[in-house]
């Protein structure tokens, strides 16, 4: 799991992590997580992804106690040419839950002058260990990823899985033997473990590599900046595009969200999802994972102004209506409208253009600043009051700040940090507690 690093002897500054798979287990599906022995075991489970995630469940718990902060992200390096036309070296964190793209964004080449010297490497893509320099530790070579990829959009993480060293769990292949990544009549639940060093791209006729030598991202005295970009999918009136103050981005780090989607849960069909740090693998205290996060952040503002800055990408779409209606006692959901997604070219145009420093941002109605023009293009098509009445958008953005609220407000039970609220959902400087 160490990637390119060499492997010394267990420490107490390098614990030896044991897991213990025993399949067929009699009374009940369980794994059993007891860190405090660097001991995982799983009984029963039919999910591949524990014999990775039990190591790096276990890994991110030790990494905090260790003075750093696991964290479940994507990490890529890219390399643009700014608005002075000027190389310039960016570090990039990407958080997400399952299904918002996190993969696919760390991969994507997001339409980069490679002539120019513009260029994006893949680091890692799921579990990376924050330092206090802004650097992070990788943790893997291979990747345990989604295979619902089309070779147009995502032709680096297509070109890996079909390499010859890809494994494949929940995929469809043809009596020809030809796989489809995208019939999923069986399932929607594909996944394939493929190398990091398969993830290659053709540009001017060369196929080109895009993984970094190193598993690990550099620290900040190596970088022009560093960018945390925590991706959510919605459907309904939330930008694609939001620029985050350091306190906001702590509230992003905290609720981690996201909504269920009407084609995977339509029982709860828009309704939103929040998991702290968008990591379901947290093992002890989440608030203690909370105020690391503040902490480091906050240092690394104040020791290095103008270089970090902060990201909320919505990598759902606009448009969607859903009603609720009851009937016979049961409440059903019924799809009103069906959602405009945000064309993948467009979401890398955004992206890209905010690594160049080349869009532009304006307060938005949640306290933070949404994007209106991506490179010069105005984005007014995908205004909000374009899809929705007043009444309508008052009403979601009432929903959301409830749902912030009542998520937040729970920390005694759930052991989360207390914010003070003020104007909808934004807190005073200075208003997180720290748990002792």
């Amino acid at each position: 799991m160490d990637g390119d690093r060499p492997s010394p002897a267990a420490s107490p500054q390098r614990p030896s992590i044991s897991a213990v798979p025993r399949s067929g287990f009699p009374i009940r599906q369980q794994v059993l997580a007891i860190p405090e022995h660097n001991l995982n075991v799983a009984l029963g489970t039919d999910y591949m992804g524990e014999d990775k995630k039990g190591f790096l469940r276990q890994a991110m718990w030790t990494a905090d106690r260790l003075g750093m902060l696991g964290l479940h992200a994507g990490t890529k390096i890219v390399t643009v040419r700014d608005s002075a036309d000027k190389l310039k070296t960016y570090g990039v964190f990407m958080f997400g839950l399952t299904a918002t793209g996190k993969s696919t964004w760390s991969c994507h080449q997001l339409g980069l002058d490679h002539k120019k010297g513009e260029k994006t490497f893949v680091t890692q893509d799921d579990i990376v260990f924050l330092q206090n320099d802004g650097s992070a530790l990788g943790s893997e070579n291979n990747f345990f990823v989604k295979t619902d990829v089309e070779k147009e959009y995502q032709e680096a993480m297509y070109n890996a899985l079909i390499d010859r060293s890809a494994y494949y769990e929940n995929v469809m292949i043809k009596a020809d033997g030809n796989v489809d990544f995208l019939d999923e009549s069986l399932t929607a639940n594909g996944r394939s473990v493929l190398q990091r060093k398969k993830l290659i791209v053709e540009l001017g006729g060369k196929k080109i590599p895009i993984y970094t030598k190193s598993i690990d991202l550099p620290s900040l005295d190596e970088l022009d900046g560093l960018i945390f970009a925590f991706i959510t999918r919605r459907n309904t009136m939330m930008s694609f595009a939001q620029e985050l103050s350091p306190e906001q981005a702590v509230l992003a780090y905290l609720w981690g969200e996201s909504t269920h989607s009407f084609a995977s849960q339509p029982a709860k069909a828009g309704e939103s999802v929040r998991i702290v740090g968008t990591d379901p693998f947290i093992i002890g205290s989440r608030a203690s994972k909370v105020n690391r996060f503040y902490e480091i952040i906050m240092s690394l503002v104040s020791r290095y102004p103008g270089k970090v800055k902060f990201m909320q990408y919505n990598t759902g779409g606009m448009g969607e209506i859903i009603e609720t209606n009851e009937a016979g006692g049961t409440l059903n959901k019924q799809l009103i409208r069906k959602v405009k997604r945000v064309p993948i070219q467009l979401m890398a145009q955004i992206q890209r253009g905010d690594l160049r420093g080349s869009n532009t941002y304006e307060k938005s109605l949640l306290g933070t600043k949404e994007i209106v023009k991506a490179e010069g293009r105005s984005l007014d098509e995908w205004n909000i009051r374009q899809f929705y009445s007043r009444d309508r958008i008052d009403l979601y953005i009432r929903e959301l700040v409830e749902g912030r609220r009542a998520f937040t407000e729970g920390g005694p039970e759930e052991e989360l940090p207390s914010i003070e609220w003020e104007t909808k959902n934004r807190p005073r400087r200075g208003g997180f507690t720290r748990l002792r």
